[in-house]
């Protein structure tokens, strides 16, 4: 499940935003204003890991960022590259070397992805490898909690969450003890989280910062 063929079938309509960034780019921008005033005029750069169909790429851009970006999704790379062809999106995957081929950025984002990941030490690994020494990753991912998952499944709506039947969709369900617990492993430090969309109990997706501590 880490070869290419196997991961790159996640299909996209078009290069449009998803309805989950109306609650996530907010958030996640203004994450990203702080980080900058944080670390200056360094960083300018970012790397998407997981930039889909380069719609976030694409918003981030026209916000002054530089960004560069993989996805395994042939199909969302194409859109990417038909829709935003000025920016440095390519095909490609956290299970490979992608330091050696883009360097370390002081800011890296990875919305909506570690959910569909096959193997997540592998991911986070990756993720910790291509932020540089003191910098930070961001991570957003479907929030759950107990609170979350009991309105689940007194509902009656845990099958339409849990998506069986979505072809490259979600395959790992994340709270905050198990996300920080993947990170802590990876070597990241100062971890904190935002929960986004609906109120914390119920939040639709949180977003992690974590940084890497300076060598």
């Amino acid at each position: 499940m880490k070869d290419a063929e196997d991961i790159s079938g996640y299909r996209y309509a078009n290069s449009g935003c998803s309805h989950a960034h109306g609650y996530l780019l907010p958030a996640v921008r203004a994450e990203l204003q702080r980080q900058r005033t944080r670390l200056g005029n360094r960083s300018a750069r970012l790397f998407d890991l997981g930039c889909g169909n380069g719609s976030v790429a694409a918003a981030l851009a026209a916000d002054g960022w530089h960004v560069t970006g993989v996805d395994p999704s042939s199909d969302g790379i194409a859109e990417a590259k038909e829709a935003f062809p000025e920016l440095r999106l390519a095909q490609g995957s956290a299970y490979e070397d992608l330091v050696a081929t883009y360097g370390r950025f002081l800011v890296v984002i990875s919305l909506e992805v570690v959910e569909h990941v096959y193997a997540p030490r592998d991911y986070a690994r990756t993720l910790f490898d291509l932020v540089e020494p003191g910098g930070v990753a961001i991570i957003s991912t479907p929030y759950h909690g107990y609170l979350k998952n009991l309105a689940l499944a007194v509902t009656g709506k845990m099958d339409s969450h849990f998506t069986a039947l979505w072809d490259h969709g979600h395959i790992k369900f994340w709270s905050i003890p198990t996300l920080s617990e993947l990170l802590t492993e990876s070597g990241f430090t100062n971890i904190r989280f935002r929960r986004v969309g609906r109120v914390p109990a119920l939040a639709k997706s949180m977003i992690a910062v974590a940084e890497k501590p300076h060598a």
